[in-house]
């Protein structure tokens, strides 16, 4: 028998396949760490790469992994690039988002902004206007490293490791879209050294992946990490500091002008009398948000539902009462008092600082 500063890890994985295969559980590696006077930690330890759950191993691991690198390497590769959207309208910070990805360098961007405001919407259309792959994730309190990095999955009876989006994204130099990353919880600190341009380390299975050129992140939010003490957004997180400062630049996405707004209406199927109207009836309504007399905004989405549902109905009232439906009903109430009055031309003047619901 080997002396215990001359038991490798080959020799025990060699000895564990030969007695037991190539899954071994707890009891197994124990007599085996005994018989070859290690304890069973240090064989635990020895063995950690290699574990697929609680007090069990897959000694075959690395010989699958290398058959499925050459499966995928035979498999028609996916593509990533968005589909340009005819509809689409650039305003607030697109120029800036396409000259950050068409410079093809690594620089994390954080873009906060209120609900339904094109911040997911204008990243997507840069990579679409410039043929780069895009690679998006929804963040939610329960994102962990494993959804974010990758992990192993049974497949077909067998234990086999799936990249993670992050990963697939680095190795195919592909920007990265971390969305709604306000309500992530601190299991999100995994991407630390991602987001220092450093790439990551797969622990699981022995791998250094780095970036390849062209990789880049962007982050959106309703708020700038700091949470939300309005309550507006239920469920946003005060982001831990040290994750926020690995992001150079911050951008404060707005609403878009009301000649803006009004085009991307149009392009979505409204006439231009109707698309003036809702941009009016919003304004109002976004003015009377900001001065703090309403709970509720109105958001570009949201108008571009109305004139969607319009198109269905037929039917403009119909249209803007089913999608105001969501809000409670004194506001709702409000908001269709308002586009009524809109409607019949009597707030032709809601610019004014005076205007309010």
């Amino acid at each position: 028998m080997p002396r215990k500063s001359e038991v490798t890890t080959d020799i025990l994985i060699n000895t564990l396949t030969e007695l037991h295969g190539g899954e071994v559980d707890t009891i197994q590696v124990r007599n085996v760490a005994d018989s070859l006077g290690v304890s069973y930690p240090t064989a635990c330890k020895r063995l950690e790469e290699y574990k697929v759950g609680r007090g069990k191993w897959n000694l075959t691991i690395a010989e699958r992994l290398e058959r499925q690198m050459i499966d995928d390497e035979e498999t028609v590769q996916q593509c990533f690039v968005p589909s340009k959207d005819e509809t689409y309208v650039p305003f607030g910070n697109f120029t800036d988002v396409k000259k950050i990805i068409q410079s093809r360098l690594f620089y994390p961007t954080f873009i906060t902004g209120l609900s339904g405001n094109g911040k997911t919407f204008s990243v997507e259309q840069a990579c679409a206007s410039l043929n780069r792959e895009l690679i998006r994730v929804n963040i939610t309190i329960e994102t962990d490293e494993d959804d974010l990095i990758g992990g192993f999955r049974l497949v077909d009876g067998e234990t086999v490791w799936h990249n993670g989006p992050v990963v697939e994204a680095l190795e195919r130099g592909a920007v990265l879209l971390l969305d709604e990353v306000d309500l992530a919880s601190n299991k999100i600190l995994c991407l630390q050294s991602v987001l220092e341009g450093k790439g990551v380390f797969l622990k699981k299975i022995g791998k250094y992946v780095k970036p390849a050129v062209g990789f880049t992140i962007f982050a959106t939010a309703n708020t700038k990490g700091k949470g939300s003490d309005d309550g507006r957004f239920i469920g946003t997180n005060v982001l831990n500091e040290a994750f926020l400062e690995r992001f150079p630049v911050t951008f404060e996405q707005e609403y878009p002008t009301a000649a803006t707004e009004a085009k991307i209406l149009v392009n979505n199927g409204a006439d231009e009398e109707f698309a003036e109207m809702l941009v009016k009836w919003a304004g109002v309504i976004r003015k009377t948000f900001f001065d703090g007399g309403v709970d509720e905004v109105i958001t570009t989405r949201r108008l571009v539902h109305i004139v969607r549902a319009n198109s269905i109905f037929g039917d403009r009232v119909k249209a803007v009462t089913n999608c105001i439906n969501r809000f409670d009903t004194d506001t709702k109430q409000s908001f269709l008092d308002l586009y009524t009055k809109v409607d019949a031309g009597e707030d032709s003047e809601y610019n004014e600082e005076d205007e309010t619901i």
